[in-house]
């Protein structure tokens, strides 16, 4: 026969390992319906009474609670079942194998509603659409002339061709062979073997000279001026430049590597996020 003491230990393992279980059915790691409720509330009642101390108290009380969550969790499960005319596949399947081919394709039939849809011309249709026609006036009173606008012609400064970026304020070459001497200078200050992060390079403090820079080193690269170096797994790209161009157009085939460079990951960039 068990000793007092021995019967509340075995009444608190009990509880614990009804809480464990409680807690995994919570998390939605275990069905709610494995848990058998009458089951949890006999052993619930028949060690409340050896509680004597406030821990073993509590530790009924929270299993109580947790109970009281599963049992939530099994009402919640059968209203959405219930709802959603939701039906057990293993009763279908017995109920499938059991009826014949007949009865099947009645029920099918009383089930099945098909869309059919009949466009055609009718007389009336075609009536209305001459007495339409009929009715338009000619295109000369339809469309009229509007007076054409006057405009004063006169002569723009390069300054303002500029400044509107019809015209750069450099040529295109010169920009891209001091963008090529920026991009080594920086490489020498901050770089490492030889190369710099990407987002390092063409980050800016705003988003418009942060494209600029990434068109600017896309034609770096195209030109054989620098390389990219990508590395998927660390998810890093690293921009290395040449001492003097390389011709590789004609010798090796030439592979796209796309970049995106949207706002999302330049502000990515400014908060140290990416590189």
């Amino acid at each position: 026969m068990q000793s007092k003491r021995e019967r509340i230990r075995n009444g608190k393992e009990k509880l614990q390992r009804i809480i464990e279980m409680c807690k995994s059915v919570e998390e939605h790691s275990l069905d709610p319906f494995l848990i058998d409720v009458n089951e949890v509330i006999n052993v619930i009642k028949e060690y409340f009474p050896d509680w004597e101390v406030p821990e073993d108290l509590c530790l009924d009380a929270e299993t109580v609670h947790r109970l009281a969550s599963v049992i939530k969790l099994q009402s919640e499960w059968v209203k959405h079942r219930s709802t959603s005319l939701y039906t057990d596949p293993f009763l279908l399947e017995e109920k499938l194998a059991r009826i014949g081919k007949e009865e099947i394709i009645e029920v099918f039939f009383k089930a099945w509603h098909p869309i059919v849809e009949l466009e055609q011309i009718s007389l009336h249709s075609i009536a209305e659409a001459m007495k339409y026609w009929e009715n338009l006036l000619p295109l000369k009173e339809r469309w009229k002339e509007f007076p054409t606008a006057e405009f004063e012609t006169g002569t723009a400064t390069r300054d303002e061709l500029v400044k509107q970026k019809i015209l750069r304020d450099k040529a295109f070459s010169e920009e891209l062979e001091n963008f090529w001497q920026e991009m080594k200078t920086k490489v020498k200050e901050k770089g490492d073997d030889e190369k710099i992060p990407y987002w390092d390079f063409v980050g800016a403090e705003t988003y418009e000279e942060t494209v600029h820079r990434a068109f600017m080193t896309s034609f770096l690269i195209t030109y054989g001026y620098a390389t990219l170096e990508v590395y998927p797994l660390e998810e890093e790209i690293f921009i290395k430049p040449y001492d003097k161009p390389t011709t590789k157009i004609g010798k090796k085939q030439l592979v796209s590597i796309p970049i995106a460079v949207t706002t999302d990951n330049w502000m990515k960039w400014k908060r140290g996020e990416l590189k």
